[in-house]
């Protein structure tokens, strides 16, 4: 069984088919779906596609690029959604320095008013950084406690991997890692310890090859474990037994 560990269910592209998406999810081994909150009212809709169904759980939080919208009173409902029990993670959020939708001060801002409503409430954190690893890895280092978390969708340094693992933090994959122009990507996921691997889609975007350009789904991230597999010369019930069992343990699955 695979577990895709971040996935936009919520995104209008599967406001039509969803039901056939979740079906060929299942029919691909997809077992386990985390669908991601990038807003107050993505989040919202995020924990009400994962209450109806059994394998479908939920994280919440303010992404980067809404850092803007990082209001008391977003954060307020933010909390609100996490006490419901199919809410398993803070995130996305984090540090995007590629396209600055928010104003940098800002996203640090709402970056550590969600770090700090993490560690309150017990929870892991889904973690956007994008071309902000040195800035990122500060501000976590800075923290008083260790906190639980995911580095999603990872783009960065085999150096700073190491820095986000000793940390205790895990390293996921997306389709981007199959590209074949992301020769440096899949050399650092050779190098991260099976221990702290996960996999996902990040769908409707980051399809694989040989999908690319495509509109992506939680059945795809198969693909993505296929080719970690592969990376690693493992069979791919191995990788996906490990990465299900690493993801179940993160998110208290």
């Amino acid at each position: 069984m695979l577990f895709d560990t971040h996935a936009h269910l919520g995104d209008p592209r599967f406001a039509e088919d969803l039901c056939s998406v979740l079906g060929r999810a299942e029919q691909s081994c997809v077992g386990l779906i985390l669908t991601i909150g990038t807003s107050l009212p993505d989040s919202a809709e995020s924990l009400a596609i994962a209450k109806g169904r059994l394998n479908i759980y939920a994280s919440a939080g303010i992404h980067p690029h809404e850092a803007s919208s990082a209001s008391a009173e977003a954060l307020s409902g933010i909390r609100g959604l996490a006490a419901n029990e199919k809410l398993k993670a803070i995130g996305e959020i984090g540090l995007d320095y590629h396209y600055d939708f928010s104003p940098r001060e800002r996203q640090r801002e709402a970056f550590a008013a969600q770090l700090e409503m993490a560690k309150e409430l017990d929870l892991p954190v889904v973690l956007h950084i994008r071309e902000a690893h040195g800035e990122a890895l500060q501000i976590l280092k800075g923290q008083k406690r260790p906190i639980a978390g995911v580095v999603h969708c990872y783009s960065g340094s085999i150096e700073s991997a190491r820095e986000y693992m000793a940390m205790g933090l895990h390293i996921s994959f997306t389709g981007s890692v199959t590209f074949k122009n992301a020769q440096k990507l899949a050399a650092v996921a050779k190098e991260i310890p099976l221990d702290r691997l996960l996999v996902e889609t990040d769908s409707p975007y980051m399809a694989p090859v040989p999908l690319r350009g495509k509109r992506n789904e939680p059945a795809n991230v198969a693909l993505v474990a296929r080719f970690l597999a592969e990376l690693k010369a493992m069979p791919f019930e191995e990788l996906a037994e490990i990465t299900t069992a690493n993801a179940r343990g993160l998110f208290s699955i």
